[in-house]
């Protein structure tokens, strides 16, 4: 249960309920983070947006580098609510998720690809206190996948981080995203 409460929709205003649509179709279900954030209309405005746009503008990772990325952060932070969500959509991407059970062994496990293997430890170096990045990681990182990629992963870490610290701070927590109780959105394909 949240520390404050979701914004029901009858409670909802006009644009609100209008964007409680589009999120229910499609994700099968209103985020609950999304829900909360509703208290102020013009930061779940932002917020849906901008993530709209960082969805479209990530063009040059791989789908399960970017996705492993994201879920390793959410796990570092101990965000329930993010990793139950982002399950769902490597699920929904066609991503082998049976695999996410050995993600803190991703540094030795055959499970990885190399690629994915430098992504995660970049994400657990960038979600500690202080930040633990190094210059060698960075090259390493720019070598794979370019300054383009290379930026893209580190936002990408970055806007988890924000995500995953502020679902904890309000206490949101797991919605039933992977165990499909609250996801009705069938699967691609």
């Amino acid at each position: 249960m949240p520390r404050i409460p979701a914004v029901s929709a009858k409670d909802a205003g006009p644009l609100t309920k209008l964007l409680y649509r589009y999120a229910k179709k499609r994700f099968g279900a209103v985020p609950e983070p999304f829900a909360v954030s509703a208290h102020q209309p013009a930061l779940m405005r932002a917020s849906g947006i901008h993530e709209l746009l960082v969805d479209r503008a990530v063009k040059h990772l791989p789908v399960s580098v970017r996705e492993l990325a994201q879920y390793r952060t959410a796990v570092r932070l101990g965000c329930s609510w993010c990793v139950d969500f982002g399950t769902m959509l490597q699920k929904h991407e066609g991503l082998d998720i049976e695999r996410l059970k050995h993600i803190d062994d991703y540094a030795t496990s055959e499970l990885y690809t190399r690629p994915e293997r430098l992504a995660l430890a970049y994400a657990d170096a960038m979600s500690e206190t202080p930040v633990a990045v190094t210059d060698e990681q960075v090259a390493e990182l720019e070598r794979e996948f370019g300054r383009a990629g290379l930026v893209e992963l580190t936002y990408l870490i970055a806007l988890e981080n924000q995500r995953g610290r502020t679902n904890s701070a309000l206490g949101i927590t797991d919605q039933g995203f992977t165990s499909g109780e609250a996801c009705r959105v069938p699967l691609p394909g």
